[in-house]
């Protein structure tokens, strides 16, 4: 029966300190049916699969698998009710062979001794169930990301998987790889399988999916047949923003449905196309971005727009010079450049704000002024150390200019606001005097005030002369602030957008591959 449940999640809650992560959440997977879990962060897709799988307990609501109430208190317990799971990164141990990794915790022997034929022979069959031919003894760290999926799914269906819980398992895959992992994930279905595939690629949502579920904020927002919702509907459910498919028919709204107004600004007019500070040809790395063309120019903010996953932060790293791209060429005021590290774009007058402001952001245990001077101390070497007095000096200057809230320079970072975090962030690069700054994602996590502090000061830079890479996940946020926009979407350009052009509406429609 195609339509017989699987899976039934009903009313699943979930709280962590100050966040509701899961209100209330229903899903629903059938037999023989590859459903697809979408959201942008925050939305609750991890968190959901982490209830389902053991690692964390849901605090209200049920769990039903093949008929039966099921509360897994850990993975080896969802593996033991039929649950399996297959991550992005491949959770298993690459120095051990392929046999050895897939009879990892079961594998066949008596008296101590392991029955290594055996083990073999039971590898190989548990790959022929995918129709994939590799040599068994492999080390599995030297095969490619694909087969290394592959062995990974075998292994979760030896354990008698009635469910495969699929996470991210195409974002280190070429076109090629992914459509053979597409056609595992059929021959599976037909099999009776239930497949939960957790996605940013809509193209593959809409390749390989017979429903879709979209979660935004930790609540559902409703359950979908690919067929029947196009796109733009889909970017539109996912993004809690509704428009028409035509340009100008209904203005951009906030969260909360008010309108909002977006006149052309200042900002938003395109400088002079032959004051180009910095251009990037071809420039891609695979399993991140495709080959884009990018120009970024002085006194102007340019965007980078697109969906989770679209490709934004990696075009970001390969600009600063902490990926190596495959391909492509930089050129920095009409010269060819190569930056292959932070240190090389910083010397050249690049700055960049990661997106991860607790992990690559800020030193916590460090005062402001130690943070503040950080990058500066770094440009100039160790054995040029700065003054006391020049620090002290810097730090006052930018605690007033960029008003951050502190009871003085010696202050611990972490005592102070995500906001004012930010500030300091933005004062250590400024303080190197920068040309081009990347802004990942600068306003995440923050306050309503604090955000439109940070938005004043991106108008600031820009009136002082600095070029601005601006990446936000907030469509208005890009609409408000950027000249220009380059939009991504599955890993590739999907077009630029100018001057009045820059609209939520239009920007939703390339984000969608919208003609």
């Amino acid at each position: 029966m195609p339509d017989q449940p699987l899976l039934e999640l009903r009313g699943i809650t979930k709280r962590f300190p100050g966040v509701l992560a899961l209100s209330g959440v229903d899903f629903t997977l059938r037999v023989g049916e590859i459903h697809a879990l979408l959201g942008e962060n925050g939305a609750g897709k991890s968190t959901l699969i982490k209830v389902l799988t053991g690692v964390h307990p849901a605090e209200e609501g049920t769990i039903t698998l093949a008929g039966r109430r099921v509360a897994p208190a850990s993975p080896k317990e969802a593996e033991r009710a039929g649950i399996s799971t297959v991550y992005q990164e491949v959770n298993l141990i690459p120095a051990l062979s392929v046999a050895e990794n897939i009879a990892l915790g079961r594998q066949p022997g008596r008296l101590g001794f392991i029955h290594w034929r055996a083990m073999r022979r039971h590898a190989r069959e548990a790959l022929a169930r995918l129709e994939i031919d590799c040599d068994v003894d492999a080390e599995l760290g030297s095969l490619s990301v694909a087969l290394q999926q592959m062995v990974a799914i075998a292994r979760a269906l030896d354990l008698r998987a009635r469910l495969l819980v699929l996470d991210e398992p195409t974002a280190s895959l070429d076109e090629k790889e992914v459509a053979e992992l597409f056609k595992v994930m059929r021959r599976l279905r037909g099999e009776g399988l239930g497949i939960v595939f957790v996605t940013h690629f809509l193209d593959q949502v809409y390749a390989v999916s017979d429903r879709m579920t979209v979660l935004r904020n930790g609540q559902l927002v409703g359950e979908y047949v690919p067929a029947e919702l196009p796109r733009l509907g889909l970017v539109s459910k996912m993004l809690g923003r509704e428009v028409k498919d035509e340009v100008g028919r209904t203005q951009p709204s906030d969260t909360m449905g008010a309108k909002v107004e977006t006149p052309l600004r200042d900002a938003a007019v395109p400088r002079p196309a032959g004051t180009v500070l910095l251009e990037a040809k071809g420039l891609h790395r695979r399993g991140a971005v495709q080959p884009l063309d990018l120009q970024l120019r002085p006194g102007e903010v340019a965007g980078l727009a697109g969906l989770l996953g679209s490709g934004r932060t990696e075009t970001a790293r390969l600009l600063f010079g902490i990926d190596r791209a495959d391909g492509g060429s930089l050129i920095l005021k009409g010269q060819s450049v190569r930056i292959g590290s932070p240190r090389d774009a910083v010397r050249l007058g690049l700055a960049f704000c990661s997106e991860d402001r607790k992990t690559e952001g800020i030193l916590p245990n460090l005062s402001v002024r130690e943070n503040l001077i950080f990058a500066l101390q770094a440009k100039q070497g160790a054995w040029r150390t700065l003054a006391r007095a020049e620090q002290e000096r810097l730090c006052d200057h930018y605690i007033s200019a960029l008003r951050i809230k502190t009871a003085d320079a010696e202050t611990p970072i972490r005592n102070l606001s995500g906001g004012n975090q930010q500030k300091v962030l933005l004062a250590r690069w400024l303080a190197t005097r920068p040309e081009l700054i990347i802004l990942d994602e600068p306003t995440r996590g923050i306050d309503v005030g604090a955000k439109a502090e940070i938005e004043q000061l991106i108008a600031k830079l820009r009136a002082d002369g600095l070029s601005v890479l601006l990446i936000s996940s907030e469509i208005e946020e890009i609409v408000r602030n950027c000249a220009r926009v380059l939009v991504l979407r599955e890993r590739r350009p999907a077009g630029e957008i100018a001057g009045a052009e820059v609209t939520t509406e239009r920007l939703m429609q390339k984000m969608a591959g919208h003609a």
